[in-house]
């Protein structure tokens, strides 16, 4: 994954220009913009958010405004809008899962990790934050990993303990 900081100019690789191809060619004619989903994963994928530059550089691909790309990407929880670290914890916070202890799951990845939630921690390799249903309501509380979306289920602080370690250990062995 490569990293971009948040103000630096987003050019495209002949090899990711040719991913975008193919997903546009999926599209009738002069619908583009159908392909802006696959194409916001695919740079997100690549450099693990979504800058305003990283945005600003799809919109000029598929000729839309860049409020467009925006308003796309504000709406959908599965972009981010910041850096995020190399393993970004979503806890699922609504009722049901809430009911079973997601609240106590959260704080004690916060005080765990030692960042609030949305910050990155200083190495670098955890954020989290609380999404909205996982759809997994029979296993809770629950969280997912991203960015490849991994599910956890039945947690407890035990759990989430042994999983930061597993995740620290595979970060130190080049996972």
């Amino acid at each position: 994954m490569l990293s971009v900081k948040n103000n630096e100019p987003v050019v495209f690789t002949e090899e990711m220009l040719g991913k975008f191809a193919e997903i546009v060619a999926r599209y009738p004619k002069g619908r583009q913009k159908s392909a802006l989903l696959p194409i916001l994963h695919e740079v997100q994928a690549k450099y693990g958010w979504l800058s305003v530059p990283a945005m600003d550089s799809v919109a000029a691909y598929l000729q839309l405004e860049p409020i467009e790309v925006y308003e796309v990407s504000t709406f959908y929880t599965m972009f981010f809008l910041q850096p995020q670290g190399k393993y970004a914890l979503e806890v699922c916070r609504t009722g049901p899962c809430c009911l079973v202890g997601a609240e106590r799951i959260m704080k004690h990845i916060e005080s765990r990790l030692g960042v609030k939630e949305g910050e990155v921690t200083p190495d670098g390799l955890f954020s989290w934050r609380g999404v909205e249903c996982l759809a997994a309501c029979g296993y809770g509380p629950v969280l997912q990993i991203g960015p490849e979306y991994t599910f956890y289920e039945h947690l407890s602080e035990e759990s989430v303990d042994k999983l930061i370690e597993e995740l620290k250990e595979r970060a130190s062995a080049g996972g």
